[in-house]
């Protein structure tokens, strides 16, 4: 094991024990049955260096790995039991023994549940750590001051605490305040009923009685009127610091969900760009579950003072105060529970009708509220943009629908050892979508559609009902993978420009350039998984590309606004492709096959022709750079430079017909320029070994089946080359051919001919596509019996 991964682990458990307070309650309260403090503490090393969060909790086939990490917690378990000694060790033994018996017992059935809770455990314990961190130092959190919002939300929770604990005590004190009252109404009552029954008493012991009672109840009724003032001000003041915690309450609330959970989805929308995780909803679940909670703690009070009143009704402006109250503190619970019903994972925003897909709708407030208690159930439908416009406005839909979803329902689970409730949807499948009117020049691929996923629950005994909805980001359905760049053009455009709370799903129709670039910049890097992005003169190119400019000072597109049109809709002048479409070749190009060449800085990529050509003719001869085809959607051409042929003296750059996606499933880049004996240094003047040989495939000299030859195709260029080292030349043949030991040497022979015409075009460019079909020709040739070939040959 890994001792700087290990260290961490162990600094981690040992700081999570430092915890005081409210913090060491909530930590100490994620153990339990499910998961005993004491694996926490003998099992910390191992437990943090394993890969937790490398499993995906909703993807079924990682319940493989799953199943490895559990039965190596049980072996870890069993080892640290075996190694106990002495009196303490045995009873150790014992413990941890037992501890790993009932986590298999346990988790066993399903593994996924123990990276659940360890994923949990662990992050919470960080969070912890972290705020105790940023309380004891504040200056020391990043500098986005977001332990300063964390604090601001903690310290407005612990005054809620407080507000809310005192009403309670307030609360308390009025209750026995008109217990007393009505035990001193009671009495008052008692002495009219004796005065009332003085009439049968002889004269003179009636008047003395009589005397005595009147000034009993006198004094009584005197103290029943001044203390029926002093409860109704109990009331009315308790009734204002209620209208205060509310007040606060909806404050608290607006900030964690209009702001917070704002921000996470908006995140959230920017991740499907490739922008950085949203991150974890722990955090956020804890606040709503404490607004939750405190929430219906005043809902009570309240509810309880109700009852305080229609017990003892006192004349005065309470009642109306009450009902007040009561509707603020149900509109607050309601707004919360509504809002807290969220998609955590989306469904992908280009859906392909009769493909799997799968989504997770999470109730932050469920556990807290006890809404599992009677499991609700999920329904999921697509809807069209208009549907959902008219969904916004509460206008009748007739559970209007756009198509059909198949294993579209699903019951929200609760899962003890997170918290958490939520609806996981697998195996959901768009079977057929319907499709309204189309707008001008929109495509079917501009087409924006959502899933709607909504619910209906109980709390408090049937005292709320619930009917909660939310909306998906917005989807394009597509029939065909040949629709796919266009679809994810028209997300792309949405997550990057939409603004928070707008009309479904309204985007600016033209952005300023420097926006666009971080949308792509954004996207490249997640796609081509590179922490190199985009450099300033990437994007020049880019803005040269889009604007049909030449100019190369960044500063001229600053203030230059481009359209969706110029985007994904208008060719580019002169080819039969969009902007979009251009650079989502490249990607493609980058993500299947030359990542690693990125991030080894090897490609320039972005380059045109002339550029290439200023570049390379101040180097030395085979000296060499890659660029990416202006010409050819996800094409990259080589380009070098050296002696003109037909030109003693003279030197050119040349530029090979651009390789694609085809080419290099077929033969690597790396082997290819291996096998290019011109091309010397890679720009601007790196051998090309140094660059490159790692990546290429190690040559084979064997005889593989029985009597075939394996064989081996290579790159060449048919054009005599000058250059400082030369290299044996490939001779007249297209493809040349690793002998096998079975085969005798002298037996070479030609395949092709030597072609007279040159293989590069006029304007210096080679066509691969006749090689390639050459390459196909000798692959038959060789999977023919030895000798049948060696025969042919000779004859």
């Amino acid at each position: 094991m890994n001792t700087d991964v290990r260290e961490p682990g162990m600094a981690l458990w040992i700081q999570a024990q430092q915890l005081q307070g409210d913090a060491l309650h909530q930590m100490q309260s994620l153990y339990g049955q499910h998961f005993p403090i004491e694996v926490r503490h003998y099992l910390a090393q191992w437990l943090e260096a394993q890969p937790w969060d490398a499993i995906d909790l909703e993807n079924q086939q990682d319940e493989f790995k799953a199943k490895r990490l559990l039965d190596g917690l049980i072996q870890e378990l069993q080892r640290r039991a075996e190694h106990q000694m002495g009196e303490d060790g045995f009873l150790l033994k014992i413990k941890l023994g037992h501890y790993a018996t009932q986590l298999k017992s346990s988790y066993d059935p399903c593994p996924l549940e123990l990276v659940r809770c360890v994923k949990h455990i662990l992050y919470t314990e960080q969070r912890l750590v972290q705020e105790a961190s940023n309380a004891s130092s504040p200056g020391s959190g990043p500098v986005d001051g977001t332990p300063q919002r964390y604090q601001q939300i903690n310290q407005t929770f612990e005054e809620l605490r407080a507000m809310t604990q005192d009403t309670e005590n307030d609360l308390r004190k009025l209750q026995h305040s008109q217990e007393y009252f009505i035990i001193q109404y009671q009495e008052s009552l008692r002495i009219q009923a004796q005065l009332s029954s003085l009439a049968s008493l002889p004269p003179a012991e009636r008047v003395q009685r009589e005397t005595s009672l009147q000034s009993r109840k006198s004094t009584l009724e005197t103290w029943l009127t001044r203390e029926a003032n002093t409860l109704q001000k109990y009331r009315q003041e308790l009734a204002e610091k209620h209208q205060r915690t509310l007040a606060l309450l909806r404050k608290q609330q607006t900030v964690i969900v209009d702001d917070e959970l704002i921000q996470w989805k908006r995140r959230q929308q920017l991740a499907g760009n490739g922008g950085p995780s949203e991150g974890g909803l722990d955090i956020l679940q804890a606040w709503c579950e404490k607004l939750a909670d405190m929430i219906w703690q005043n809902r009570q009070q309240i509810r309880r003072v109700e009852h305080l009143t229609q017990q003892l009704p006192i004349p005065g402006p309470t009642e109306e105060l009450l009902t007040e109250l009561n509707a603020t503190v149900t509109d607050i619970i309601s707004a919360l529970v509504t809002s807290t019903f969220i998609i955590e994972k989306q469904p992908p925003q280009v859906l392909k009708t009769q493909t799997k897909f799968s989504a997770t709708v999470r109730l932050l407030v469920g556990g807290k509220l006890n809404v599992h208690m009677n499991p609700p159930q999920v329904k999921a439908t697509i809807i069209s943009e208009q549907q959902a416009k008219a969904l916004l406005k509460n206008e009748n839909t007739r559970n209007d629908s756009s198509g059909e979803i198949l294993n579209n329902n699903c019951v929200m689970e609760y899962h003890q050892t997170t918290g958490t409730l939520s609806a996981h949807f697998r195996t959901m499948s768009l079977k057929r979508i319907k499709r309204s009117d189309r707008r001008g020049a929109e495509s079917v691929t501009e087409e924006k559609f959502t899933v709607l996923f909504e619910s209906q629950f109980s709390v408090g005994g049937n005292e709320l009902v619930f009917h909660v909805k939310t909306l998906s980001l917005p989807v394009v359905v597509i029939v065909h993978g040949s629709q796919d760049n266009n679809a994810t053009a028209t997300v792309l455009w949405d997550n990057a420009f939409s603004e928070p709370g707008r009309v479904p799903f309204v985007v600016p129709d033209k952005v300023l350039w420097p926006q666009l670039c971080e949308a792509l910049n954004m996207k490249y890097k997640s796609e081509v998984q590179s922490d190199r992005g985009l450099s300033e003169d990437n994007l020049v190119f880019l803005a040269q590309k889009a604007f049909s400019s030449s100019s190369n000072n960044p500063e001229d597109y600053c203030n230059m606004t481009i359209t969706w049109s110029q985007f994904n809709r208008e060719s580019l002048p002169g080819r039969n492709f969009t902007f979009w479409q251009w650079f989502d070749g490249v990607i493609e190009l980058m993500k299947k096959h030359l990542k690693s060449h990125w991030n080894d800085g090897a490609i320039l990529g972005f380059l045109n022709k002339q550029q290439a050509q200023d570049m390379l003719m101040s180097k030395p001869n085979g000296t060499f750079l890659l660029r990416f085809s202006d010409s050819e959607i996800g094409g990259i051409t080589i380009a070098w430079v050296a002696e003109n042929p037909n030109k003693a003296g003279e030197r050119m750059v040349w530029n090979l017909m651009p390789f694609t996606t085809k080419d290099f499933s077929i033969r690597s880049l790396a082997d290819r320029i291996s096998d290019l004996n011109h091309l010397l240094f890679l720009y601007p003047n790196q051998p090309k070994e140094e660059v490159f040989s790692r990546y290429c495939t190690p040559p084979n000299s064997k005889a593989v089946g029985d009597g075939y030859v394996k064989p081996e195709i290579k790159q060449v260029v048919k054009v005599e080359f000058s250059s400082p080292n030369p290299e044996p030349s490939p001779g007249n043949s297209f493809m040349e051919h690793a002998a096998s030991p079975t085969v005798n040497q002298h037996h070479s022979f030609a395949i092709y001919p030597s072609m007279n015409d040159t293989m590069l075009d006029t304007e210096g460019e080679f066509d691969l596509d006749e090689t390639m079909d050459m390459a196909r020709q000798v692959e038959e040739f060789l999977r023919q019996p030895m000798e049948t070939q060696w025969s042919g040959q000779q004859s």
